[in-house]
């Protein structure tokens, strides 16, 4: 299989499973030997080409699980429907990097990992915006080169979000836990743009804004922008929580990044592209009190020259799911996703996936995305 190491595990099992990188855990494993499945596992950290994938289906191959790191094209599904594959899981919530329609042309279901990434990505959501706004990287940096010389003032002062303006681009369920977070831990103001109205967001702002109110506090309130110009305006802190497709790409650019406040805060955990990274670059250099958290980069692992160099930013790479928990929990969701396709399971696709987590396996895969296109059976 090219030059890259692959492990196995199970070697027996009837069916195999290919997996493009170590996955955390052992729940995952356990679910496909249960599906008797031989399971060879990529070793190499190196993202795999797509080659070096087809090579390892090429002998014969029931499903494969694969990452957000390897572009997934019909040609893919091409080689795994041509080895013998019935299924394929990407080891994500977000699927930019499959081409769905492609698989479903070539009558392979493929299944992601909601739900189990939502509180873990809003956490560290969170965490950017207040390491941004109270510079935090900037202070740690300056204390470690020695230039601390005693308390002074004005030394790197940040800015305050109590009782501030909070804006969310996408308020799908990363989105919504990440409002909710700013609210009751900040008393902030939502501001939010999406496509869909958030009805469940608005009502809980409401009824907490009437539990400060009884307690004597200042309410606070939820209103949907009609434009990502008026949310820009209006946010001293912006989060980005969107999908990434040619609607998205480069949705922040130099004309909207304008519009924000000249000291507001912009936060993205979504996908890099959905922000012009050298425009931002630009605006950061301009505008020395904006500031950015970022944990994800358009041209990952790449980052956009000068971006490292600015103290405005705060930058990590591509952890807002690194909870062990949560890492786990994805892979056990893409294992049992290919167990429950191999094994003729019906589908569940629904909100709740923590029946998944612990305890005995539901007989249902997970979340399979073209489960309607190709006529998949649904759990009742």
């Amino acid at each position: 299989m090219a030059s890259f190491e692959w492990r196995v595990h199970n070697p027996g099992g009837c069916r195999r499973v290919i997996v493009t990188k170590e996955l955390p855990g052992q729940r995952w494993q356990d679910i496909l030997t249960a599906a008797d499945c031989r399971v060879e596992i990529c070793t190499a950290e190196d993202i795999l080409p797509a080659v070096a994938i087809q090579e390892a289906m090429a002998p014969g191959c029931d499903a494969a699980i694969g990452q957000l790191t390897e572009p997934w094209d019909e040609d893919m599904f091409k080689a795994l429907k041509a080895a013998g594959g019935a299924a394929y899981s990407n080891y994500a919530v977000g699927f930019n990097n499959v081409d769905v329609t492609g698989a479903t042309r070539q009558g392979i279901p493929v299944g992601n990992t909601p739900g189990v990434l939502t509180e873990t990505t809003a956490q560290m959501a969170v965490t950017l915006t207040f390491a941004a706004a109270r510079r935090t990287g900037e202070a740690e940096r300056f204390l470690r080169a020695g230039r601390y010389a005693g308390w002074l003032p004005s030394l790197l002062m940040g800015e305050l979000l109590w009782r501030k303006t909070v804006g969310v681009i996408g308020a799908g369920r990363i989105g919504d836990a990440y409002a909710r977070m700013m609210v009751e831990g900040h008393k902030m103001n939502v501001i939010y743009y999406d496509i869909y109205p958030n009805e469940r967001l608005e009502a809980y702002v409401a009824a907490y804004g009437d539990f400060l109110q009884h307690q004597g506090q200042e309410q606070v309130t939820c209103t949907r922008a009609a434009t990502v110009e008026e949310l820009l305006e209006a946010a001293d802190c912006v989060s980005i929580h969107t999908i990434l497709d040619e609607s998205t790409r480069h949705l922040i650019n130099a004309e909207r990044l304008a519009r924000m406040k000249p000291n507001a805060v912009i936060v993205n955990t979504s996908r890099g592209p959905v922000i012009d990274e050298a425009a931002l670059v630009a605006h950061c250099q301009r505008h020395p009190a904006f500031r950015a958290g970022l944990d994800v980069f358009e041209n990952e692992p790449e980052l956009a020259p000068g971006l490292d160099q600015l103290d405005n930013v705060v930058i990590v790479p591509h952890i807002a799911s690194a909870t062990r928990w949560t890492r786990e929990g994805m892979a056990t969701l893409a294992a049992a996703n290919v167990a429950g396709l191999l094994r003729g399971y019906p589908v569940w696709n629904r909100p709740d996936i923590l029946p998944f987590l612990e305890g005995e396996l539901p007989t249902v895969a997970p979340s399979i995305l073209n489960a309607a296109e190709l006529g998949l059976a649904m759990a009742d």
